[in-house]
């Protein structure tokens, strides 16, 4: 095994650790420097060159009972849906890429804690999200409240030189039980992992200035298959059983 091999497994190892041990004690771990000023860059001209395509769309809610005007008064940021494979995404592909190997690791990684209760297989695509100022934003709300099998949120920011003074934008993290109130500052090359369930209720406070995240969720093999099983017996062309 060549050195230079060697040292990204060590910082691969370094780092679970670090996101594993936050994780068990906060319910949330952030990261800075995920992936360098250059990658990071390269990511951003991706996204600026999707978003300038047209590609993005207002985003959903599950419930499809909620109108347009208002589920815009919950959500008012624009998203498109990638894998990372189609062309002009080969770094947001490298970016998928990366927090696959970091999740995948930390979830099979001995003396892992509460990360041992699961069996992470899949995820979803990424999502790649444009808050697009003039007060874009997203209330408080929780990824997972009725058992879908998304177990972890990943999100990677990428808004140069943010200044939350000026620009708000905050990701505020509610955990359960009543502990203390995490504020996440939006900043580039930031990843924030944390529980999908309700131990983790958030928001994405107004944001004066175009934002820019990528969020991939992890699903839990059994409870997965479960929420599956549930939509199957319950209406076979529902939805949300995708």
């Amino acid at each position: 095994m060549d050195r230079r091999r060697m040292l990204a497994e060590k910082r691969y190892e370094d780092l679970c650790r670090i996101i594993i041990d936050d994780m068990n004690t906060y319910g949330l771990s952030v990261v800075d420097d995920f992936l360098g000023m250059d990658r990071g860059l390269q990511i951003l001209n991706e996204v600026h060159k999707m978003y300038a395509s047209g590609v993005f769309r207002d985003g959903q809610l599950v419930s499809n009972n909620i109108q347009d005007r208002d589920q815009r008064t919950i959500r008012s940021d624009k998203i498109t849906w990638v894998k990372g494979t189609e062309e002009g995404c080969s770094n947001i592909g490298y970016l998928i890429n990366q927090i696959d190997a970091v999740v995948g690791l930390a979830n099979t990684m001995k003396n892992n804690g509460l990360l041992s209760n699961y069996r992470i297989r899949e995820r979803t695509k990424a999502m790649v999200a444009c808050y697009p100022g003039s007060g874009a934003h997203y209330v408080m709300h929780v990824d997972n409240p009725n058992k879908d099998g998304r177990v972890i949120t990943a999100i990677y920011y990428l808004n140069l030189n943010w200044d939350t003074q000026r620009s708000g934008g905050v990701l505020r993290i509610f955990p359960e039980h009543g502990g203390s109130i995490a504020d996440i500052e939006p900043k580039f090359d930031r990843i924030i992992f944390f529980w999908s369930d309700r131990r983790n209720p958030h928001e994405v406070q107004p944001a004066h200035r175009t934002r820019y995240a990528i969020t991939v969720w992890y699903f839990d093999a059994i409870e997965r298959e479960r929420a599956l099983n549930r939509c199957r017996q319950y209406d076979k062309t529902s939805t949300s059983c995708t």
